[in-house]
């Protein structure tokens, strides 16, 4: 069985929450649980894709990054409420539209602890012609606190999409 530390599956619940956020229209009716287990596998996917692009192995990698992703991703989903990505994507949202470069937006869910941070640290111009902003975001569980990286774009509809 794959057992992950605890930096390691805040670092998924970062990104989780990041792709929650940002696709949140998705999520349904689904339990935290499904919608971490969809989400964690995507990632784990992804994740193992990438590294695994040089192996002649590349395929199992990435059968086994979706397996422990959705794994993971069950668990997290469990730790994460449904306020919590509200909360996240929101601010999310918000900060990436009206925050210059360098500013932090913040949430805090009261009922669970959880908080989060967003910085947006560059923007730049697709050549679509899309504003897109890297940003570095922060999610805060158990008093554990872990970072991830990413690049959102605007879409036609003014939301922000991850794009790497």
């Amino acid at each position: 069985m794959l057992t992950l530390t605890k930096k390691e599956k805040l670092l998924l619940a970062v990104l989780l929450i990041a792709l929650a956020s940002m696709a949140s229209g998705c999520a349904g009716t689904y339990t935290k649980k499904d919608t971490g287990t969809a989400l964690g596998a995507l990632t784990g996917g992804a994740l193992a894709y990438g590294l695994g692009k040089g192996s002649s192995n590349k395929n199992i990698w990435m059968i086994l990054g979706v397996g422990a992703g959705a794994l993971l991703g069950n668990n997290i989903g469990a730790q994460l409420d449904e306020k919590d990505r509200l909360l996240a994507g929101r601010t999310i949202q918000q900060t990436l539209e009206l925050g210059p470069d360098r500013s932090i937006g913040s949430w805090q869910n009261p009922n669970t602890g959880h908080s989060g941070t967003v910085t947006p640290t560059a923007t730049r111009v697709a050549s679509t012609g899309q504003p897109c902003r890297e940003f570095i975001t922060t999610v805060t569980i158990g008093g554990v606190e872990q970072q991830g990286y990413g690049t959102a774009c605007r879409q036609a509809d003014g939301g922000w999409k991850i794009v790497q």
